[in-house]
């Protein structure tokens, strides 16, 4: 049991090390200068109950810094029960190059078991570009996003996930900010060697090419994690996936607004998590088991091990950091450093939350 937990803590230590090395010497921007004209796109968002949040997206949609002729903007209305279906229509109304779609009961479920995932399917019925962009409708895009996100096209590149930043000034919106600083850097560190990770449902791009081939979202297998599962059929379809991380590509999303919210979410991605490669599954179990193995090492050798706890906390503070630097983004240190105070108890409340025989709550819906 000490050697295990030696092995362990040694291996969190390293892995923290290893990240910032990778990130300060071998940092991959897949940004490029068009040698040709720009391509048309086509954006695609799926709504559903996002009257609240809707208006600020719709106005950096308008500020976006491509050519207008060749924008494509494509929105659905996923049966909502509040005014998402009229902000859309006075929105797209205006623009000719601007259309919504209602979902009524006879196309829920059409294409999809996944309703995010049925919704987009049939706005890409209607999509003209060369390359789709995908985003959420609680999301804020900066003005250079779509340039950039297409940039980042050339064969054999067919997804491109972006940055996203979540947003809020209270200590437990700081605190997921940092968690989807952490998730995003794995992500990025795994995308740059070449390994299987996951889509971004609100920051991401495909080729009309990967996705007609790879099926799109009407071919992947049900899943409440529709962006992890289109970028295993991208990746299938002999495609590359990038990540691309520049303030260019930085969108801001908000914060879980309760404990409860942010359970419910973090159920819906562990379901991702469970169709992960074993690999994936030792390299995050490994992240909990951490803190365990420091308990057992300070109960052997008593309160010095802390010092090794300090190291780890020092280059986790520093990684997040340094990737936010990255993004374009500026993080307090103090705070980075006791984002293992918060990790341990979610974390541990997801495993419960996970296994407890409840159903997953995503849009005020409800699934097994």
């Amino acid at each position: 049991m000490i050697l295990l937990s030696c092995i362990v803590v040694f291996l969190l230590v390293f892995q923290f090390g290893f990240i910032l090395f990778r990130f300060s010497f071998f940092w991959k921007d897949h940004s490029q200068e068009h040698e040709t004209e720009l391509p048309k796109i086509s954006l695609l968002v799926a709504a559903r109950n996002e009257s609240r949040d809707l208006p600020a997206l719709l106005k950096s949609l308008e500020e976006l810094d491509y050519p207008k002729e060749k924008i494509q903007f494509l929105f659905a209305d996923d049966q909502s029960e509040d005014n998402t279906a009229e902000i859309l229509e006075e929105w797209c109304i205006k623009r000719d190059s601007a259309d919504w779609i209602n979902i009524g009961p006879e196309e829920a479920f059409s294409m999809s078991q996944n309703p995010k995932a049925n919704a987009l399917s049939i706005l890409e019925r209607k999509a003209e570009g060369e390359i789709y962009l995908f985003t959420d409708a609680d999301c804020r895009l900066p003005k250079e996003w779509a340039r950039v996100m297409v940039s980042c096209f050339k064969q054999p590149v067919g997804m491109v996930l972006g940055v996203t930043q979540v947003g809020g000034r209270n200590w437990f919106s700081v605190f997921q900010a940092m968690d989807w600083w952490n998730t995003l850097g794995f992500v990025k560190l795994a995308t740059d060697l070449g390994l299987s990770t996951t889509g971004l449902g609100n920051n991401m791009g495909m080729s009309q090419e990967a996705y007609r081939k790879s099926g799109g979202f009407s071919g992947i297998d049900f899943s409440l994690t529709e962006d992890l599962e289109i970028s295993k059929s991208v990746r299938k379809a002999g495609f590359q996936v990038v990540h691309q991380v520049c303030g260019e590509v930085l969108v801001k999303t908000k914060a879980e607004r309760s404990l409860l919210k942010l359970l419910n979410q973090r159920k819906r991605w562990m379901g991702g998590v469970m169709t992960l490669p074993w690999y994936w599954k030792l390299i995050l179990g490994l992240q909990f088991l951490y803190f365990p193995a420091l308990a057992v090492l300070i109960g052997t050798f008593g309160f010095p091990v802390l010092l090794i706890a300090a190291l780890k906390m020092a280059l986790q503070a520093l990684f997040f950091k340094v990737f936010a630097k990255k993004a374009e983004e500026s993080i307090g240190f103090f705070p980075s450093l006791l984002f293992d105070f918060y990790f341990l108890p979610v974390t541990l409340l997801t495993i419960l939350y996970y296994f407890w025989p409840s159903k997953t709550e995503w849009k005020s819906r409800k699934y097994p």
